[in-house]
């Protein structure tokens, strides 16, 4: 099945049904498609052929589904992007990918600027307006190109921890499995209304808010920017059953929660998903406490459609990643000689099956380090439990290795959150000449409860060995995050007294 395919389903069971809403538009299942419809004969009347990439700068509207299968709709690869990038980061996606076309904004300058330099023909949508308003009168389009479950729907752009992101090639066989797979083990139903915050471009989103969905007949309401306080009201206005988020958004959504005198109604929520990002099991039982409903934790990449490993409602393990979707093989390898590792032992999480991408667009290097036989090296070092559940340890690219002995940083992480003064921490390393690196920790604290370097490091002293303990802790306003939420390493700024040639 392709995803037009199971959007046409949907619509033969639930055409009156509401799909997506936004600030200003509901669309039904059959409005929806009507509106896909539009855009794919616009597209194929204006020469766009098969495997044409089409690229999507569009925020969390209604208009990005549109435009999202019309583009399959016209047999095209939709290549979404964040309209938030600088025009520069654009541009060199353009460039990588070569669109037949940009669908953007009025409102994003960065596109607009990226797609005259690489002189990329554009269309600007009308926000709030179906696409007949923008569009030229279409001759109608009696034969839609084939396509199978094989050819590629989606490249998407990795949020990965390399500096260059890189295009995961996705089929529709990819995306279809993965959400019908998903709605199924988290027992998604027409009833349900999910909370659209994830940010569409990103796999997470994509996949949660938008195929999940469309798999079961059930209705997303779209956030197009993360905001607590507006997602606490969209919550409470639209009797909201089901959220995804990251532990940072669910951590913003806590502290809106907590203070006196709201008036938010979390009660009609089933349920939470929380990935794209470790969720401590310190962290997770304040949240679950604090909001009162259980998170569940899953793991995923965009390389992998996104989800591979799932916790389920009736076994949620706290500080795990849940078991493997069927039809996903997973192994922990040693990652220097790809020996497989007893169980209990951590080491790289290997993953086969439906959910693995065919490769990175245009990059056979990075394809060949990633992929082998169909099996994906994640860069994650995880461990198996006797029982089949997966606890991520960290990345390995952010080991830090302290006099010859290797230092997983969010094992720091989960302790410091034992903390009840710490709301958010980051810990990496930097260069120390006698001992290879140092531990350092960036924190941000809970307004009423104060707490200094020394009583942190204490804390973590009592629980882990002498060389994980931090030898610098600072405390800041905020810790950087990219997009999707995810806390950015590589972009927090080390005062000059802790690392000078920062």
């Amino acid at each position: 099945m392709t995803l037009t395919e199971m959007l046409a389903n949907t619509i033969a069971t639930h055409g009156d049904c509401p799909a997506l809403s936004d600030n200003t538009t509901t669309l039904t299942y059959t409005q929806l498609g009507e509106r896909a419809d539009t855009i794919a004969q616009h597209l194929i009347n204006a020469g766009i052929k098969p495997d044409d990439r089409i690229v999507l700068s569009i925020p969390n509207t209604v208009e990005f589904a549109d435009w999202y299968y019309g583009t399959l709709r016209a047999g095209a690869i939709a290549v979404p992007l964040n309209p938030a990038l600088h025009t520069t980061e654009i541009e060199a996606q353009l460039r990588h990918v070569t669109p037949a076309l940009l669908i953007t904004r009025p409102d994003t300058p960065n596109s607009h600027q990226a797609a005259h330099n690489t002189q990329t023909p554009t269309i600007t949508i009308t926000p709030g307006q179906p696409p007949t308003t923008y569009l030229n009168t279409t001759k109608p389009v009696t034969t839609y190109p084939h396509r199978s479950t094989n050819d590629l729907a989606v490249l998407l752009f990795t949020s990965g921890t390399t500096s260059t992101p890189k295009a995961a090639m996705l089929t529709h066989n990819n995306l279809v499995t993965n959400a019908t797979i998903c709605a199924d083990i988290i027992k998604l139903t027409p009833n349900d209304t999910m909370l659209g915050s994830l940010p569409l471009f990103h796999a997470f989103g994509q996949t949660v808010c938008l195929n999940v969905v469309l798999a079961t007949g059930a209705h997303t309401i779209l956030q197009p920017h993360f905001n607590p306080r507006q997602a606490l009201n969209l919550i409470t206005k639209h009797a909201i059953t089901c959220i995804t988020a990251v532990p940072s958004m669910y951590n913003a959504l806590a502290f809106v929660h907590n203070h006196p005198n709201h008036t938010y109604n979390l009660n009609t929520i089933k349920w939470g998903i929380s990935g794209g990002a470790p969720l401590a099991p310190e962290l997770h039982d304040r949240l679950t406490h604090t909001l009162g409903f259980p998170i569940i934790e899953g793991y995923g990449l965009s390389e992998t459609s996104p989800v591979v490993l799932l916790n389920q409602g009736t076994h949620n393990r706290p500080g795990s990643v849940g078991t493997p979707l069927p039809g996903i093989t997973i192994n922990i390898i040693n990652p220097e000689t790809g020996e497989t590792l007893p169980t209990g032992h951590a080491g790289e999480l290997t993953v086969h099956g439906h959910a693995v991408m065919r490769g990175y667009w245009n990059d056979p290097q990075a394809t060949n380090e990633t992929l082998h036989n169909g099996t994906l090296r994640t860069g994650d070092i995880a461990r198996i439990n006797h029982d089949g559940y997966v606890e991520i340890v960290d990345r390995r690219k952010d080991l830090i290795i302290v006099g010859g002995e290797n230092v997983y940083p969010r094992e720091i992480e989960d302790t410091l959150y034992t903390h009840p003064a710490v709301a958010e921490c980051a810990v990496l390393g930097i260069p120390d000449p006698t001992r290879g690196e140092a531990i350092i920790a960036a924190i941000t604290t809970h307004d009423n409860i104060t707490t200094n370097e020394q009583e942190l490091r204490d804390h973590v002293r009592k629980h882990l060995a002498p060389f994980k303990v931090p030898r610098h802790i600072w405390f800041t306003t905020e810790i950087p995050k990219g997009s999707t939420g995810k806390i950015l390493k590589r972009a927090i700024a080390i005062p000059k007294e802790i690392h000078p040639n920062n």
